[in-house]
């Protein structure tokens, strides 16, 4: 393998706008990252995910839907 050719693997740390803080390693020059959401924040791994439903395309699927319902029933 060719020596030097590969970056410096620092102790790097890694602080959310949360105001969570840890350590970890990685290539970042100046040892230092900042992220918006971290484990700590973000919905997926908290559990407090909500569902949205933007201009009601739930809504607009299920009334949707009951029309090809109601139309397939009276075909039969």
């Amino acid at each position: 393998m060719k020596k030097d050719i590969h970056p410096q693997y620092a102790v790097t740390e890694v602080s959310c706008s949360c105001g969570s803080t840890f350590t970890t390693r990685s290539t970042a020059k100046d040892g230092k990252i900042s992220v918006e959401t971290c484990s700590a924040c973000h919905p997926f791994y908290t559990g407090k995910q909500r569902v949205l439903d933007t201009a009601g395309r739930v809504a607009k699927f299920q009334q949707k839907y009951a029309k090809v319902q109601k139309t397939a029933a009276k075909t039969k």
